[in-house]
């Protein structure tokens, strides 16, 4: 399961201030290689259909991230993760905030990440909201799109941002 940084690419849309649709984000945030903790209530795999199926309470940690879902499968391709579908209160928890939907898939090959339903970015006071965030790992790009237009949603891209003044943040002397 190479690289869970889909979170912290995510989460790092919200920290570039959500200035259009469409943001550059920092990348190379989390280091792919390093070692993927997995727990659950049960584990069911399928060697014919080359999956893993984690139900129950899910939590995927990688380095500072942290993944939560009621249900998480990996798709395999020679032995290694191809695709990695989480389903039900996804929430993605990075030292730069927090994403929330309602299911995520991550092409690992390609590096893209996918988040969906309810889609939520929150750093400190400041939050987004749409109903789909797409994020290339590669080139650092995420679009967050508003969906299409369903009752009391809109189908627009929310952002709430709370500016810090400087003067109350200071030390004083």
């Amino acid at each position: 399961m190479r690289g869970l940084g889909f979170g912290i690419a995510a989460l790092a849309a919200l920290a570039c201030g959500g200035l259009a649709q469409q943001t550059t984000i920092t990348k190379g945030m989390i280091n792919p290689d390093a070692p993927i903790d997995i727990s659950a209530n049960t584990f069911d795999a399928d060697a014919n259909a080359k999956s893993a199926l984690y139900t129950g309470n899910v939590v995927i940690h990688q380095g500072e991230m942290m993944m939560r879902a009621n249900t998480v499968r990996t798709n395999f391709v020679n032995d290694k993760p191809n695709r990695i579908f989480a389903q039900g209160k996804v929430v993605i928890d990075a030292p730069s905030g927090v994403a929330t939907g309602d299911n995520g898939v991550y092409d690992v090959n390609p590096r893209i990440i996918t988040l969906t339903g309810n889609v939520v970015l929150t750093k400190d006071k400041n939050v987004m909201r749409g109903s789909q965030l797409v994020v290339n790992l590669i080139t650092g790009v995420a679009k967050l799109d508003g969906g299409e237009a369903a009752p009391g949603k809109g189908g627009r891209v929310h952002a709430l941002f709370s500016p810090t003044n400087n003067q109350t943040d200071a030390p004083k002397p």
